[in-house]
């Protein structure tokens, strides 16, 4: 079976931001709408402008992927992230998923190619698809724990035999 090769979040390749560039990726509970992914993205990209540690501006810009994923990121070569203002963008994340009735912190949520686009599904699904072949040690995962842009650039996809999900189906 031959799996298409989703594109990775464009924040992994903007040259603007350093390799170290800190990045978080949250998935959504369901898909966005086109008109919620916009808004969801716009009102993260506010967030950003105003985004402060320790009364310092944070270097900060965020996405929304497949209407699926929030990639958030801070390049810390001019202020780093601290806890407190770490803790700001996990409430305001709280409060945009209130607004659009999703959940961005569920980590069971998983998303991996197959045929045209991207699967998601809970760990249950994986595990189904798993089973029944539809995943196979060479399907393609979207890699939701990378650390930094260059993690995001280079190893956003894993083989499902090689990444750190085979190890939850």
């Amino acid at each position: 079976m031959t799996n298409a090769i989703p594109r990775s979040p464009a924040l992994a390749h903007d040259a603007r931001f350093a390799p170290e560039t800190r990045v978080w990726i949250y998935p959504c509970s369901r898909q966005l709408t086109g008109e919620e992914a916009q808004f969801a993205e716009n009102q993260l990209l506010a967030f950003c402008k105003t985004w402060t540690a320790h009364n310092q501006s944070l270097r900060a810009t965020a996405e929304v992927f497949e209407n699926r994923l929030v990639v958030l990121a801070v390049d810390e070569s001019q202020a780093g992230a601290s806890g407190c203002s770490i803790d700001k963008s996990v409430h305001f994340l709280e409060q945009l998923g209130q607004r659009l009735g999703v959940d961005f912190f569920d980590r069971m949520t998983f998303g991996w190619a197959d045929g045209d686009g991207v699967v998601f599904g809970n760990q249950t699904a994986l595990a189904e698809a798993v089973r029944t072949g539809k995943i196979s040690p060479e399907t393609l995962m979207l890699n939701t724990l990378a650390k930094n842009r260059l993690e995001l650039a280079e190893h956003w996809l894993m083989p499902f035999g090689q990444s750190w999900h085979q190890r939850l189906a």
